[in-house]
């Protein structure tokens, strides 16, 4: 008596066509992608990446040169001396450092940030942006209401978080950011400026960038070092774009190291859409006091 034997079942790959079938399935799925969504998502991509190469390096040069202490979770405060020399890279270098046009002396610009309304609508905003700097911000923008039309901006940077807070309520008022001449806006201080509805700086004003960095415990693992910048890189990134900023602009802060800064010439401000005006000499009487 013959048996008759059971067929193994069909796998999905035994299936005449199936093999097309699943290649047009994944040609669908990429397709509904924007090219410039790819693009930009790969950009950023790489801007997390590279951070994440110098997170190692400056975490151990951090502690060999003291940069900070290992118990002082303090992030992105001012470095010493609050004017670094001029940071040499690939870029033209400007036949004037920006430096030599900065007028508030280092003792004002190391104490917490202040904020003065004078009788135009510009509230001043000068200091370095210590931790709670956002706080008073929205205290002095919710006391002052409709008379504040612009912040003036002189400060060396600080707090990244209260830095990007600023900059989120500045643009949710809808008011504008100006930097003015002799004025100096560094470290996070651009986060700030990047808020305003509108955005202007003087051509003596001095604009510039380095590496965030952030206190940790001594015995903090380089893996978490380096996953923690990855993602305020990708913060800082993601707020950028959200302001309409290029995020591009931020590559320069990763390729210069905390102790020095890099400095933007104006036509830089305008590639990457930091200034919403032509760079010009900007109205002096705005920060003039009284």
């Amino acid at each position: 008596m013959s048996q008759t034997r059971a067929m193994p079942p069909m796998m999905p790959g035994d299936l005449p066509g199936d093999t097309p079938r699943k290649r047009n399935v994944l040609v669908r799925y990429f397709s509904r992608f924007d090219d410039g969504e790819v693009v930009r998502w790969a950009f950023r991509g790489l801007l997390i990446g590279s951070v994440g190469v110098l997170a190692l390096d400056l975490r151990d040069l951090s502690q060999e040169n003291g940069w900070w202490s290992p118990e002082v979770a303090v992030i992105d405060a001012p470095s010493e001396p609050i004017l670094p020399p001029f940071v040499q890279t690939d870029a033209p270098t400007p036949p004037d450092d920006p430096r030599r046009f900065v007028t508030a002396g280092e003792a004002t610009l190391s104490q917490p940030i202040t904020f003065t309304l004078l009788a135009n609508g510009v509230l001043v905003a000068e200091g370095s942006i210590d931790p709670g700097a956002a706080m008073r911000l929205a205290n002095e923008i919710e006391a002052r209401g409709e008379y504040v039309k612009s912040i003036s901006l002189n400060s060396p940077g600080g707090a990244l978080d209260d830095a990007m807070e600023m900059g989120r309520l500045i643009r949710e008022r809808g008011v504008a950011t100006v930097v003015a001449d002799g004025a100096l806006c560094a470290s996070s201080c651009p986060l700030v400026l990047a808020g305003g509805l509108t955005r202007t700086v003087g051509s003596q004003a001095a604009i510039g960038v380095h590496q965030f960095y952030a206190a940790t415990k001594a015995d903090a693992r380089p893996a978490q070092a380096m996953a923690d910048a990855q993602m305020t890189t990708a913060r800082i990134s993601r707020y950028l774009t959200d302001m309409d900023i290029d995020p591009a602009i931020w590559l320069h802060a990763l390729d210069t190291p905390p102790q020095a800064l890099y400095y933007f010439l104006p036509q830089e401000l305008a590639k990457y859409r930091m200034v919403t005006t032509p760079v010009a000499t900007a109205d002096k009487q705005q920060v003039r006091r009284g």
